[in-house]
């Protein structure tokens, strides 16, 4: 479980914005209402039809970045409501009456002196193979982050006095459009692949695709009768090359100074092991990721990695094709599906390095006890009824709780289309509500559980839950291939749900699971074995498990 931040842009044009002090025949209804408001529309230039998505109202004092690149846990305040066919130039009005984040109403914003700016994201609609017909923000190949995801429709930073106490309404008008996302070239080391998903098509009736960045050995083009193991690195989407490699590729192979250097210089060393490293992408239109299972609400993700991801990787790249030279790492959402494709397809792959994995056993939901917990935003003792944690430091001290969270992501957006965290765990680990859309564990205004949903999730995705319940199935296929590491700090409590895995793996006989689990002393998210490190382990665990006939040494060499 990680937060996905946004990238900071140069210093940006700040314009004095217009505001309307007195009714206007297009402004009339909503100067009818008191207070402060914040009228939001767009041009016809930055798009001539209609738009259903949600439009933000963002304000900040720093004018270091733009206002959309600091909405975040600990970020400014934002407001965000639903539209429906809204046209060019109909405007949007954000007053008291609208949720907002980290502050809820308009009323509570401090007078002073803000940088403003509107952002429109922009959704698709889907007429989904299952009958349903629903709206969401289609990925552009940016990883399901709204304030920088190409074809939203975005205002200038306009510099405005606000008072809350004040009868004034604030037009902002968004003419620019996000550009397309410029995709890296391929170099020596680092290719890239991406193509259409028949059975994602399908699935979502609209063009949906799959990709990946593959990072080649040392000697990939000079030995091309060699075959190599690879590591299928699982992780948030991401065009960036596997482990940070980072190397200059003007002829030279001095790595940078800068992060990824330091595994790049031991990845084209003649010490490092020989191996093909891959990280996927297949954002979905409820996450930068979509767990790679097969899910209600996301359709057949697992079936396209394992069917046309992976095969497709496979034949374009001289792979060992067995199941002894596939192994998978992870941290975080990594941590989780590297776990989860082991123990979904314990034929198909050789080892799991999972690091800091989202949450193993749903009776710590980070802090949430699905099962028993009838409330997720407190834990009710009597009389008492405190809040419950969602971050906190190596120190104990609590950071931010599961309502402050689940309101973000309302704010963001509504009906599990915030682009979150746990929106996505919803998504996935949940079944599909009567409108189309996902039936949430609980509910994000009140907290309150739903039973129903928390066994629904238990019996498909509760992986501690499944690995009891099947052990005698999956435990032979698994013995010494489960390798899970975390930080006994971990940032977002994770720590305790793999505590209760270990907890069966330990008992697990007939046979023993006969793997790793190791806690880091005060270590925070993500702790665990990496790089170098890490490729050294696999490789290890490679060449000790191979067949009888199958020879190491020709991807050993030097």
């Amino acid at each position: 479980m990680s937060i996905k931040k946004g990238y900071g842009l140069p210093v940006f044009l700040l314009l004095t914005v217009f505001i309307c002090l007195t009714s206007t025949s297009s402004f009339a209804e909503l100067n009818s209402q008191s207070g402060l408001k914040f009228a939001i529309s767009f041009s016809s230039t930055a798009h001539s039809g209609p738009v259903t998505g949600r439009v933000y109202a963002i304000l900040t004092k720093n004018r270091s970045n733009e206002p959309r690149f600091q909405v975040g846990t600990n970020g400014v305040p934002f407001f965000g409501k639903d539209v429906e066919a809204l046209n060019p130039g109909e405007a949007v009005l954000i007053d008291d009456n609208i949720l907002g984040y980290p502050l809820e109403n308009l009323k509570d914003i401090p007078p002073g002196e803000y940088y403003i700016q509107g952002v429109v994201n922009v959704y698709t609609e889907f007429k989904r193979s299952d009958g349903h017909t629903i709206w969401l923000h289609n990925d552009q190949w940016e990883g399901q982050h709204w304030f920088r995801s190409p074809g939203n429709i975005i205002s200038k930073v306009v510099k405005i006095n606000a008072d809350p106490s004040e009868e004034r309404t604030i037009e902002i008008v968004c003419d620019d459009v996000i550009p397309p996302v410029e995709i890296p070239e391929d170099t020596k080391w680092v290719k890239r692949i991406k193509f259409q998903s028949k059975l994602l098509t399908e699935f979502w009736g609209q063009p949906m695709y799959l990709g990946a960045t593959i990072l080649l050995p040392k000697g990939y083009d000079e030995h091309p009768d060699v075959y190599y193991p690879v590591n299928y690195i699982q992780g948030h989407f991401s065009l960036r090359t596997p482990n940070g490699f980072d190397l200059v590729e003007s002829g030279s192979d001095n790595p940078r100074q800068r992060r990824g250097s330091e595994f790049a210089r031991s990845w084209i060393s003649d010490d490092c092991p020989r191996m093909i490293c891959v990280t996927f992408q297949h954002p979905c239109p409820y996450y930068d990721d979509s767990y790679a299972v097969n899910s209600q609400n996301c359709g057949p993700y697992g079936d396209a990695i394992m069917k046309e991801l992976i095969p497709y990787v496979e034949e374009h790249f001289r792979i060992i094709r067995k199941p002894y030279a596939r192994v998978l790492s992870g941290g975080s959402t990594g941590g989780w599906e590297s776990l989860a494709l082991q123990i979904f397809h314990p034929d198909f792959f050789g080892g799991t390095w999972s690091l800091c994995p989202d949450p193993v056993d749903f009776r710590y939901f980070q802090t949430i006890n699905i099962y028993k917990d009838r409330n997720a935003y407190y834990k009710e003792m009597g009389w008492i009824k405190v809040p419950t944690s969602s971050d906190r430091s190596i120190d104990g001290i609590v950071r931010l709780t599961i309502k402050q969270r689940n309101y973000l992501e309302l704010v963001m957006g509504s009906k599990n289309r915030s682009g979150e965290q746990v929106d996505i765990f919803e998504a996935v680990f949940g079944p599909v509500g009567p409108d189309g859309y996902v039936k949430p564990l609980f509910d994000k205004r009140t907290g309150e559980v739903d039973p129903a949903v928390a066994e629904y999730w238990k019996e498909n995705y509760d992986l501690r839950y499944i690995l009891e319940r099947d052990w005698a199935t999956l435990g032979p296929k698994l013995v010494g291939k489960l390798h899970i590491y975390v930080g006994d700090m971990d940032t977002f409590y994770l720590d305790s749900a793999v505590r209760l895995l270990e907890k069966f793996l330990q008992k697990t006989k007939d046979p023993f699971y006969d793997g790793v689990v190791e806690y880091g002393d005060r270590r925070p998210h993500c702790w665990g074995p990496w790089g170098a490190d890490l490729i050294q382990l696999m490789a290890d665990h490679i060449t000790k498990n191979a067949p009888e006939g199958e020879d190491p040494t020709r991807w050993s060499y030097k």
